[in-house]
């Protein structure tokens, strides 16, 4: 998906807020005398207690965090460079400046929600133009799912408004529109909240000890610790989750939070990681991994046996956290050798035959014929130009036949297969889907009555149909971003 991103949030907004009266007290550092004492690794099966408290059964020191003074080192490092280098993002400007905590906690969580799987540079716009509509709970609760879903148009993945605005309404109606104080309670209370949202809210607006784990810190927890396994596996999950959980600041949880998903998201990127800039490099272990492997190929090369077969110096048969063992190193990948990911699984392949119904409005304006989607299930209440799916094989003539079937209503009339015009096709990917819409068009004369029995429809002019809830692929159809001119220039 497009975004392992970094989610909302400041740099100073659990001082600020503190200050202001909102939020409650943040849990405090343990004394030093109070943490647990640094249990020796064993090769074989290391104890982890600076992350998970216990010994880890068939763990190696080098996937653990076990040294209390390289956790509070780490945390320092990765802060200060925070601190410094942080984006100035409109929501985290919101977490510092926000006395309401019901208020932060909702500014949290309008941005968490929209950048799941969606780029910073894309939401800001989106973010900036929502909370000057709804700036409150109470205001998103008594909008209409039809202006949520025309804010949220082009933003993908549109169910994620829907239940945005469905938990709005539950804790107006249902908690006296007061915000869940605790990662536990965000989670069971409000839909669409899972385990990293509700992390970050809480960390991030409440000053919650909680770790989270995104796409960012998968990524950067994985080359800091060598961990080589199906990052997208339950049990390296499951091991993330409770590093994450452990390396958090305790005085300063939303920060570090947003600063181990700022750095995956602008040093320790996907491709090409910028390791010298990285505040906590010392601590990388991905890096020593690929110094080891160099001098190993050095060594090889003046015909010199290496000193420690295993580079890895995992010494673990099976380690759950290790890569295949037919999986060999790629010397020109370097750190990005992790983590490493399941083959991803193909989208399908649909067709669906869509046609652009216009007509002369009274005022002499084009206008064209839009209809709107059930309302669950892909798209959900959207609008879009009248469409119907394609059976795989089908020829153009075939194709015509069962789109004339599918307009008899909407058009008013009879439709002749020969009267469609054939515009082309445009592609669309969604995250499991390769939509391809095969394009008409359809020019109608006089005045037409509509069978709304179908579904809702309506009638928009261009500037119309740009402002209503239509997704980006219906806005490719139109030919916003394809190379067909647009349809009125085209001719009848």
């Amino acid at each position: 998906g497009p975004r392992p991103r970094p989610p909302g949030g400041s740099g100073g907004a659990v001082a600020a807020a503190a200050a202001a009266g909102g939020r409650p007290p943040r849990p405090g550092r343990a004394p030093r005398a109070q943490r647990p004492a640094e249990v020796p690794a064993r090769r074989g099966g290391c104890g982890e207690p600076g992350v998970a408290g216990g010994r880890q059964p068939g763990l190696s020191a080098l996937h653990l965090f076990g040294d209390p003074a390289e956790v509070e080192a780490l945390r320092g490092s990765l802060l200060a460079w925070y601190d410094e280098c942080k984006r100035d993002l409109p929501w985290r400007v919101l977490a510092v400046t926000e006395p309401d905590v019901n208020r932060r906690a909702y500014a949290v969580w309008v941005s968490e929600i929209m950048l799941q799987q969606t780029q910073v540079a894309t939401v800001i716009d989106y973010y900036n133009r929502w909370m000057q509509k709804w700036p409150t709970l109470q205001a998103l609760a008594e909008a209409s799912l039809e202006e949520v879903n025309e804010l949220w148009a082009g933003l993908g993945y549109y169910s994620r408004g829907k239940r945005l605005q469905e938990a709005a309404r539950k804790v107006v109606s249902e908690l006296a529109g007061q915000m869940p104080r605790t990662a536990e309670d965000l989670q069971k209370l409000l839909p669409g909240v899972g385990r990293y949202t509700a992390g970050a809210i809480a960390s991030i607006s409440y000053g919650q000890a909680t770790g989270v784990v995104d796409g960012n810190v998968i990524r950067v927890l994985c080359r800091l610790r060598c961990i080589g396994a199906d990052s997208s596996s339950p049990p390296v999950i499951d091991r993330l989750w409770a590093m994450a959980n452990a390396l958090v600041d305790r005085s300063r949880p939303g920060d570090f939070n947003q600063a181990l998903m700022e750095l995956g998201a602008t040093v320790c990127t996907p491709k090409a990681p910028l390791c010298g800039e990285c505040p906590v490099k010392q601590h990388c272990r991905a890096r020593l991994r690929v110094e080891k492997e160099l001098a190993l190929a050095s060594r090889k090369l003046l015909g010199k046996l290496p000193v420690v077969p295993d580079v890895e110096d995992c010494g673990v048969g099976g380690c759950p956290l290790c890569p295949p063992a037919a999986e060999l190193w790629d010397s020109s990948l370097g750190v990005t050798n992790f983590p490493r990911k399941a083959a991803k699984k193909q989208p399908r392949v649909e067709q669906t035959a869509t046609c652009v119904l216009e007509r002369r409005g009274r005022r002499g304006a084009l206008e064209y014929l839009i209809v709107q989607r059930p309302s669950s299930g892909l798209l959900a209440g959207l609008w879009e130009f009248p469409s119907v799916p394609l059976a795989p094989g089908l020829q153009q003539e075939q194709q015509r036949e069962v789109l004339v079937d599918h307009l008899q209503a909407w058009a008013g009339q009879p439709v002749a297969a020969g009267s469609l015009r054939f515009i082309g096709e445009v592609v669309h990917v969604f995250s499991h889907i390769h939509q391809t819409y095969v394009v008409y068009s359809l020019s109608l004369d006089g005045d037409v009555t509509l069978d709304l029995a179908s579904s809702p429809s309506r009638w928009v002019t261009e500037e119309e149909f740009r402002a209503s809830a239509v997704s980006t692929a219906m806005k490719k159809v139109f030919g916003e971003s394809w190379d067909f001119p647009p349809l009125h220039l085209l001719g009848s």
